[in-house]
């Protein structure tokens, strides 16, 4: 039986696939979660499965200053006078059935993740998925001007081991946990491996982030062997780029600071090769 907030429109069989998870808010810095997942739904052309009804997971009403208030309200738009738009959480699964894929973009629950686990996990559950990725992100001392290290997480040894091969490094952390790991904490239980795929991003810019886009997403393709053109992200990422960098030449400390980092950035690549090549 399906919890009363998920609302299922269509039950395609995937049986031992994939699902791919993208949250807003908590670890989607550079839009990196829900910017890649979407361009993956676009690409395969995946439709809509189910939803979660925002309804009791999300505060609206939070107490404090506007400009953090303003991050937990529904968007509203008003023309003329009058109401033309009002949009609650969107939660939604997509399913790309020939290749047994199952997409979900949504916001991470403030309240309630226990019942909001429920739903995913039973979704899951019902299409007959395997494995559950999550795509995310998280600002460090990456500069913007070389490729963002990318990370895995794992509820398996065998999981972290093959997503390793894709070049991704094992993460070290202790601090304020995520959605997506409260659901990989219970993965295995309920009869699921799960990993996380979380990619660093420059820790001192704000807004979309097509460089580290277009990096995930062409790391998740090879993951899931889908054919992606990456062509279209490439163009985004290199004028994102060229812009950033301009407006970066204009503050001459700012610009010392990336030099660090991308000294610093360089010289690990090169230790990291030089350890690989002696092994």
């Amino acid at each position: 039986m399906s919890p009363s907030s998920l609302r299922i429109d269509k039950t395609p069989v995937l049986a031992g696939g994939k699902i791919v998870l993208a949250f807003s808010g908590w670890m989607d810095g550079g839009d990196v979660s829900t910017g890649t997942v979407r361009r993956l739904v676009d690409q395969v052309d995946a439709t809509p499965i189910a939803e979660i009804d925002p309804e009791g997971f999300y505060i609206y009403n939070f107490p404090g200053a506007m400009e953090l208030s303003t991050l937990f309200r529904p968007h509203i738009k008003i023309v003329d006078g009058l109401i033309d738009q009002y949009v609650p959480p969107a939660n939604t699964f997509y399913c790309d059935e020939e290749r047994r894929l199952a997409f979900f973009v949504g916001k991470e629950p403030n309240l309630h993740w226990h019942k909001f686990s429920e739903c995913v996990f039973s979704l899951a559950k019902q299409v007959q998925v395997s494995t559950i990725l999550f795509v995310g992100s998280f600002g460090g001392t990456v500069p913007h001007t070389r490729e963002p290290r990318l990370y895995v997480t794992a509820s398996n040894a065998d999981l972290r081991a093959k997503i390793q091969e894709y070049g991704l490094r094992p993460t070290d952390y202790e601090g304020p946990g995520s959605f997506a790991t409260h659901l990989m904490a219970q993965a295995a239980d309920r009869g699921f491996e799960m990993a996380s795929l979380v990619a660093e991003i420059p820790g001192y810019l704000q807004g979309t982030n097509p460089r580290s886009i277009e990096a995930v997403t062409h790391r998740l393709s090879v993951i899931l062997g889908l054919p992606i053109d990456l062509a279209a992200l490439r163009g985004a990422s290199n004028q994102w780029e060229n812009e950033v960098s301009a407006e970066i030449e204009k503050n001459d400390e700012l610009l010392e600071k990336i030099r660090e980092l991308e000294e610093r950035y360089d010289d690990e690549l090169i230790d990291s090769r030089s350890a690989g090549e002696e092994d």
